[in-house]
């Protein structure tokens, strides 16, 4: 796998004609999306506009790459229960928290990519005699358990709405500054615990 691009270039210029096709402006030629998913992996960064509109459409591109990656029927990255609950956020009023949680918790991920790498080498080497990933599990619970320190002052330990008051009942619904504060303060727990590993 190539070395990520350290240097800060401006994006690559995909555009996107109405027979479908991507052209990259860089290179002078047309590409596919597989072209555009082995870019991603070697860290260029590129951009891509309908080239009719001059609408941005990035993020629609890379999401079909990742359903192209997904009907391979090789790798599956994304489980099911985890396309579910995607599902149903959109129009929830935590929705808008997501996307911030997920890039937070890829961020910790990518934080760990190494290790998680040397542990699976040296499993594969015999040399841990116990899961090798036991250590990494309890990171993620701690983690995990953080981020679901977010949301606790709104609701009791049992999760359940105030006694008295109504599920879904005005000021049982958290403020946007609350959740705000949470996820920085979120992000700070999980920086410390990369920098403990």
């Amino acid at each position: 796998m190539s070395e990520p691009q350290t240097t800060q270039q401006a994006p690559i210029t995909i555009k996107k004609y109405a027979n479908r096709r991507l052209y990259n402006t860089a290179t002078s030629s047309y590409v596919t999306l597989e072209h555009l998913a082995q870019m991603v992996k070697d860290g260029a960064d590129f951009v891509v506009y309908d080239a009719k509109s001059g609408e941005d459409i990035t993020r629609s591109v890379l999401t079909q790459i990742i359903v192209e990656e997904e009907s391979k029927g090789g790798q599956n990255l994304l489980p099911i229960s985890f396309l579910r609950q995607l599902i149903g956020f959109y129009g929830d009023s935590l929705g808008g928290l997501v996307p911030r949680y997920l890039e937070y918790s890829m961020q910790s991920f990518s934080r760990n990519e190494q290790q998680m790498r040397q542990y699976m080498q040296n499993a594969l080497d015999g040399m841990f005699p116990f899961n090798p990933f036991e250590e990494m599990g309890k990171q993620n619970m701690a983690f995990f358990e953080s981020a679901m320190k977010m949301f606790s002052p709104f609701y009791p330990p049992g999760g359940a709405p105030e006694p008295g008051r109504p599920e879904g009942a005005p000021g049982g619904e958290p403020r946007v500054e609350d959740l705000q504060s949470r996820l920085n303060s979120l992000q700070q727990q999980i920086d410390q615990l990369s920098k403990k590993k």
